[in-house]
């Protein structure tokens, strides 16, 4: 009996640790939610009037990108956002990066007819400078205007309201940083859905930390800081040898609690073709993945915690079934964590335009821990090519 009741009291004890666990990192995800993602809940962006007198350059760098130059390039160079005569306050910059697809013979064509378009042609590839960074900083060197705004080829803005919007935000004090939301156009099928999600999420967090005066990454398929700011900072020095990080990491490098805003008005928006294949995509997150170890420490451990907390508790749930007793307490914290988080998430994602996702929250969040553990590998490894 006393070997009997010895077990029963360290089976007990062992159920209250599942149980204890459970609630841990319950509190942890919940801490998440209402800490960092209910920022970007309640955020209302900063109201300004349609007279901003910045003037901005809009930089695009193509390598090989013939076909979506001419898809897109009317949306960049037909921005409302013109002085009262009438005249654009604003440059479209193309950086034609030793292309061989015929776009020399386009932007040839396509230069005299706008006066506002630039083109920047690069012949030679620069030496112990990876990936994109050599184009930008070109594109960067050669901007008019002290406003950069950042965008790729392949990417189109909501409306031509997009330059207007991003202009709104600088009319805040010492703003030198702009944040907004990169999309991907929606498809049928569960790749699509999928990709937009993750997006969102990534979206998520950066928008949400950057309120919370912790900004740590921008994306740069929608991105504006200032040339200052580039200048100041040495542009890219400090990581040329990676292959990515023209966005984030210069992002998290530059960016403070005091220089950031955040703009989620659906007019300042653009929209991306997502990848077609499980491997294009996953290919192409392993490459943006390769930069989050140069990330800040702060930033590191708060993206760390919230990525482990999320897996540690599926993992204490899973160990909280094994005991029947507790069932309706292991139940009740389950149940709280997936209604807090499919309110903040639905809202989050309705600011976001993403109305499809909200009905498969529950099963992304699932299939999250399998995407995680699949990408995890990609922390420890790098990539060869930009294109």
């Amino acid at each position: 009996m006393p070997i009997l009741g010895i077990f029963a009291t360290m089976h007990f004890s062992i159920a209250l640790l599942a149980i204890y666990t459970l609630g841990f990192w319950c509190f942890i995800q919940i801490f998440y939610y209402l800490f960092f993602f209910l920022r970007l809940v309640l955020h209302k962006n900063y109201s300004a009037a349609a007279d901003s007198q910045e003037h901005f350059s809009i930089i695009i760098c193509a390598k090989n990108e013939e076909t979506n130059i001419s898809k897109h390039l009317e949306y960049w160079i037909t921005q409302q956002y013109h002085n009262l005569n009438g005249e654009p306050m604003y440059e479209v910059i193309l950086v034609d990066d030793n292309s061989d697809d015929g776009s020399n013979y386009l932007f040839q064509d396509l230069a005299p007819k706008y006066k506002h378009l630039r083109i920047v042609s690069l012949r030679q590839e620069a030496k112990g400078i990876r990936g994109k960074k050599f184009p930008l900083s070109m594109g960067i060197k050669e901007a008019k205007y002290e406003n950069l705004l950042l965008t790729d080829a392949d990417c189109a803005p909501a409306s031509n309201l997009w330059l207007q919007q991003i202009a709104n935000s600088y009319q805040k004090q010492n703003t030198q940083v702009v944040l907004s939301y990169g999309a991907y156009r929606k498809y049928n099928g569960f790749l699509n859905k999928w990709i937009r999600w993750e997006t969102a999420m990534t979206a998520m967090q950066y928008l949400s930390y950057a309120l919370a005066k912790i900004p740590y990454m921008g994306v740069g398929r929608n991105l504006s800081y200032k040339k200052e700011l580039f200048i100041a900072n040495k542009g890219f020095s400090s990581h040329t040898h990676l292959l990515s990080g023209d966005d984030d990491l210069f992002i998290n490098q530059v960016a403070n609690g005091k220089n950031t805003r955040i703009n989620i008005n659906p007019n300042a928006f653009t929209y991306s073709e997502p990848k077609k294949t499980y491997d294009a995509w996953f290919f192409q997150k392993r490459r943006h993945l390769t930069t989050g170890k140069y990330y800040k420490g702060i930033h590191q451990f708060f993206l760390g915690l919230f990525s482990a907390s999320h897996f540690l508790f599926f993992a204490a749930f899973i160990w909280a079934l094994f005991y029947p007793k507790f069932y309706i307490i292991t139940a009740g914290i389950f149940i709280i964590r997936w209604i807090v988080q499919y309110i903040i998430f639905a809202i989050c994602f309705k600011k976001l335009g993403e109305y499809d996702l909200i009905p498969s929250i529950w099963l992304f969040d699932i299939y999250t821990l399998i995407y995680n553990i699949r990408m995890l590998p990609a922390l420890f490894t790098s990539n060869k090519e930009w294109k």
